[in-house]
């Protein structure tokens, strides 16, 4: 009987090892999809397929960035872009095309040649609306705020990240001149951390910068998000606690679609 009783217990701790494993597996997997050096490939429609005709009265959405433009973390996997193109469905008839060309681990250095690509510039210049995000994989490293930077301080990253954006903001104006683009901020998942203070200081600073930025391009609309999650942080974020889920997406499609003048035909 002792016998049996040591056996059942040396299982539950076999078990309880290998799901504590799994999950810390997952998290890594999680955090790594978001913040990898290297990002996953397009989920883009094929560059071979002919672009139609774009209809007087339709509105054309492209969007850019991460893996919060892909919508990582949503139950439902539609993210702030869906959610945001629900919203303005509900004012008009007409039909929204939507083109999401976000990619999960992107950093501001990607975008900026992703946009460059012959096919991602004719997708611009159809769009009526550009949505962004980008920069969380610029400035935080593995997922664990503000960790090492490879010898490099947040300024110094902020100033190659904000060199980044004015290239891809003067290359979609260059195709698109009368597009309004949406340049999405950065909130901060650690704000709960023992220097989740720090952190947030740095984030204020770099989405100031990106403010200023914003402001000096026709038709570039700066969404702050950093307030939208500073409050009970943890009721608008997924599992892996960096991402948004299903109500964070929701809040920032709420805040774009508050700042889209678009109505369409009644």
């Amino acid at each position: 009987m002792v016998f049996l009783r040591k056996r059942t217990v040396g299982i539950w701790m076999i078990a309880s090892a290998l799901c504590m494993l799994l999950w810390i597996a997952g998290l890594v997997w999680a955090v790594g999809d978001y913040y990898a050096g290297k990002p996953s490939e397009p989920q883009a429609r094929n560059p071979e397929t002919p672009i139609q005709t774009k209809k007087e009265g339709d509105l054309t959405i492209v969007a850019m960035g991460d893996s919060l433009t892909r919508g990582t973390g949503d139950a439902a996997g539609r993210g702030y872009v869906g959610y945001l193109a629900d919203s303005l469905k509900k004012r008009s008839e007409e039909d929204i095309k939507l083109v999401n060309l976000g990619i999960n681990g992107q950093r501001s250095e990607q975008l900026a040649n992703q946009v460059k690509q012959t096919e991602v510039k004719r997708q611009l210049g159809h769009a009526d609306i550009v949505l962004i995000t980008i920069g969380g994989n610029d400035l935080f490293r593995g997922g664990q705020g503000l960790v090492e930077f490879d010898s490099q301080t947040p300024e110094e990253i902020e100033k190659k990240f904000l060199a980044n954006v004015n290239a891809v903001l003067s290359e979609i104006r260059a195709v698109n001149k009368e597009a309004t683009v949406y340049f999405i901020g950065l909130y901060n998942p650690f704000i709960e951390l023992a220097d989740g203070k720090e952190i947030s200081a740095v984030i204020r600073q770099w989405n100031f910068a990106s403010a200023n930025l914003a402001a000096k391009f026709e038709k570039v609309v700066y969404v702050p998000t950093f307030d939208l999650f500073e409050q009970n942080v943890n009721d608008y974020l997924y599992t892996d606690k960096f991402h948004p889920n299903t109500k964070g997406y929701q809040l920032i499609a709420d805040r774009v679609a508050a700042l889209v003048a678009w109505k369409g035909k009644n």
